[in-house]
């Protein structure tokens, strides 16, 4: 009998009726993968786990919500840090310990804050016991209808009108208003303490910082990671450097004025003007408003030079002296500087508007090393 050749290793299979997917043991073939069967979810199981999600997420929304000031706060802090840094740096190569360097600084703040808060009570307290002392006169000329005062209550009946203001509002209203302007100027004073005691923390402690962070990036990007945090930080001292500059010529022009004027508090005034420059754009227009109506004691012409010299001061200082200051200082376009703080302030107020520049100058620097190269060589 002729011998039956045996099908060949690489031939096709015989069909035993299980189908293309199957060899004749019931067994898959090679290289097919087997269906799984579709797992079933029960409708209880999704909507538990959706909103089990959701509970979750509103949560940390609103506990992220809750503590938005106390953030707000550390990064005021931290800026602060980082603006004073180069004073401590200054120090340091001037073999101080930078623990002393960083308490010197901040004792040289805290006095210059110190100073102003002198130059200022004693002026509102005076003014205050000035208005307490006047307030019998103008309640008697108020009630003399020949007098300027008393011509006005027989027109508008200032009186009537006080008193049913206060009739109407009970004495739990007027106590919650007195507790509620405590409690703001108590909730200042802590926030001022929180700002002051985390940034000498972060002062001290800038470089374990920056060593800490540098370790999330990998070891062959490390050097180039660090050496772009440090052109960040020595861009953003020198911003803060050349703001207080901007700011000190502000504060300057504003003493010389009141002193040409016979404006009083000459001194307050320089010095609350310059504390105002300090943020962009909006500062420097806040602190001629208050001088101008300071300058009303003297007379309205003197006021409305004021006005006018605060309007001429404010074009010199945002067309000459801000833009070499700060084309030296981060190297940022005007349009960039505008936008940064009109968002910065739309988010965070005045804080955001403060910290604006430096945050679009960084974000500049990441773009420029990071984004610009790789997007170029596509």
């Amino acid at each position: 009998m002729a011998a039956i050749d045996a099908p060949s290793p690489s031939g096709p299979l015989p069909s035993s009726g299980e189908g293309p997917e199957t060899q004749p043991s019931g067994l898959p073939r090679r290289g097919i993968v087997p269906r799984r069967p579709r797992r079933t979810v029960s409708w209880f199981t999704a909507g538990f786990g959706a909103t089990l999600g959701g509970v979750l997420a509103y949560s940390l929304a609103d506990e992220v919500l809750r503590i938005s000031q106390l953030v707000v706060l550390l990064m005021l802090a931290f800026f602060v840090a980082v603006s004073l840094d180069p004073f401590v740096r200054w120090l340091e190569r001037r073999r101080v310990r930078r623990g002393v360097a960083v308490a010197v600084v901040l004792l040289a703040f805290t006095a210059v804050f110190a100073g102003f808060l002198a130059l200022v009570i004693a002026p509102v307290t005076s003014e205050v016991q000035a208005f307490a002392r006047s307030l019998p006169r103008w309640l008697q000329e108020l009630r003399d209808h020949h007098s300027r005062l008393g011509r006005l209550e027989d027109r508008y009946h200032l009186i009537d009108k006080v008193k049913g203001e206060l009739g109407s509002s009970s004495s739990s209203g007027v106590v919650s208003g007195l507790l509620g302007a405590g409690q703001a100027i108590f909730s200042t004073l802590s926030d001022f303490v929180i700002v002051m005691v985390v940034t000498m923390y972060f002062m001290a402690g800038l470089p374990q910082i920056k060593t800490f962070a540098h370790r999330f990036v990998p070891g062959s990007r490390r050097a180039r990671a660090e050496a772009l945090t440090e052109e960040i930080f020595v861009r953003t001292g020198r911003y803060m450097l050349g703001n207080l500059a901007t700011s000190a010529i502000a504060g300057l022009a504003t003493f010389i004025w009141c002193q040409i004027t016979d404006v009083p508090y000459a001194a307050a005034l320089g010095i609350f003007v310059a504390l105002l420059d300090l943020v962009p754009m909006v500062g420097s227009t806040i602190g001629g408003i208050v001088v101008s109506l300071v300058a009303l004691a003297v007379s309205l012409p003197i006021a409305v030079g004021t006005a006018v010299f605060y309007i001429a001061f404010r074009v010199a200082e945002d067309y000459l002296i801000v833009p070499r200051v700060m084309k030296y200082a981060v190297d940022v376009h005007p349009i960039v500087t505008v936008v940064a703080v009109l968002i910065g302030g739309a988010l965070l107020g005045i804080i955001g508007a403060l910290v604006a520049i430096p945050a679009a100058m960084a974000l500049g620097l990441l773009l420029d090393e990071f984004v610009f190269p790789r997007i170029e060589s596509l």
